[in-house]
């Protein structure tokens, strides 16, 4: 019995055939069959072929229509792409299917390989997506996730205060202080454990206490909320070196790359200098800090008698606040300094204001506008040109 089948297909024979009457299926095998027989020798013999496997079963679909039979066949071969064209051609040699004039045309040999690597590269693109979009997000999520655990498995707190901390303090010569929480978390994420957080603009002793046992590095934001804790840390704590993150960024927003960059270009304590204080720029509760900060240093700059101004400013010095006088030096209102520009010209009948201090030029231009007369305070800033009817005193 002939093999229905063949182990590998390499080609298949499509051809199409038009017959003078109606028969059935296997009127046209036996034709294709019989018409060939020793026709190539036995080598190419179609029968032996099927037996061996190297011709498949030969498919065959067929239309009666009007006394006329036409369709189209396929033939699968195992054998090289010359022997199957042999065989395409042996095909289209069948003239008679029983009694009936016939027709065969081979219309194309298919490389099934080819139509297989099409498949293969259609069927890993489908697999590439699916691991693209369902395995590699798990497998970043494991990686977030085993992060996430590292870095708060780092996380301690240091001190009666309980500060957030990396679990390396104690290990180091170095420590690197920062603003808060966030701020560690960001470094412990990047493997930097020696870090200690000052729980935001307020300053434990625990950092002071500290400064005093190991090298102290401020990292700071590289904003003007950074410059003013740093100013407030080096006035509480013995700080070695100073690190500030890229103008306008937060310690908490660096790549790995800035982080360590910004650590690399860390300068020696004695080389800072601060930016002149503005105190309309201090936030409330900095103020108030650094106005304790500045009594209990008990420290304040000599006073300048020649100033009938001189009591009153020894009054203001470390509160940040500014008196409004009118007429006769008649007091009509104290406010901080920060709320200074607006009050101007709420207040009727201002004259004369004394602050603790910078005079700037804002100030100067409004309190011009207003009709006051003169003002004192701790410096006189930068102005375009000397005001021509207002008086500028500095009492320091």
């Amino acid at each position: 019995m002939a093999k229905t089948y063949i182990n590998s297909t390499k080609y298949e024979i499509s051809a199409v055939f038009k017959i003078e009457g109606v028969v059935d299926k296997h009127d046209v095998v036996g034709a294709i069959f019989g018409q060939s027989e020793g026709l190539l020798g036995e080598d190419l013999d179609l029968r032996e072929l099927q037996k061996n496997g190297k011709i498949g079963r030969i498919e065959i679909i067929a239309n009666v229509q009007n006394g006329i039979t036409t369709g189209n066949l396929v033939v699968p071969s195992s054998l090289d792409i010359v022997e199957t064209c042999i065989i395409g051609a042996t095909i289209e040699t069948v003239d008679k299917v029983g009694p009936c004039n016939a027709t065969f045309k081979v219309v194309n040999i298919k490389d099934k390989r080819t139509w297989k690597r099409e498949q293969i590269v259609s069927r890993a693109q489908e697999l590439l997506d699916k691991a693209m979009h369902e395995q590699i997000p798990e497998t970043e999520e494991l990686i977030k996730t085993v992060k996430e655990r590292l870095r708060v498995s780092s996380l301690a707190e240091y001190g009666p205060d309980k500060l957030p901390a990396g679990d390396a303090i104690e290990s180091s010569d170095h420590v690197i202080v920062v603003e808060g929480r966030a701020d560690v978390l960001t470094l412990l994420k990047n493997n930097i454990r020696n870090v200690i957080g000052m729980d935001g603009s307020k300053i434990s002793p625990t950092i002071a206490e500290l400064s005093k046992r190991k090298k102290i590095v401020a990292f700071v934001d590289g904003d003007r909320g950074g410059e003013l804790i740093l100013r407030k840390l080096m006035q509480l704590a013995k700080i070695d070196f100073v690190a500030r993150a890229p103008e306008g960024k937060e310690v908490e927003e660096l790549t790995n790359k800035e982080i360590v960059m910004a650590l690399r270009k860390k300068v020696p304590s004695s080389e800072i200098k601060l930016a002149p204080q503005l105190a309309e720029d201090i936030p409330e509760n900095i103020a108030a800090e650094l106005s304790a900060i500045t009594k209990e240093m008990n420290a304040p700059p000599a006073l300048e008698t020649q100033s009938p101004y001189a009591a009153v400013m020894a009054e203001l010095r470390g509160t940040l606040k500014a008196k409004i006088f009118g007429d006769n030096l008649t007091e009509l209102k104290t406010v901080a300094v920060r709320d200074l520009l607006k009050t101007i010209n709420e207040t009727k009948g201002a004259k004369v204001i004394v602050l603790d201090g910078i005079i700037t030029k804002r100030l100067v231009d409004i309190a011009e506008e207003a009709g006051v007369t003169e003002i004192v305070g701790a410096k006189i800033g930068k102005l375009d040109a000397k005001p021509k009817k207002l008086k500028l005193t500095e009492v320091q």
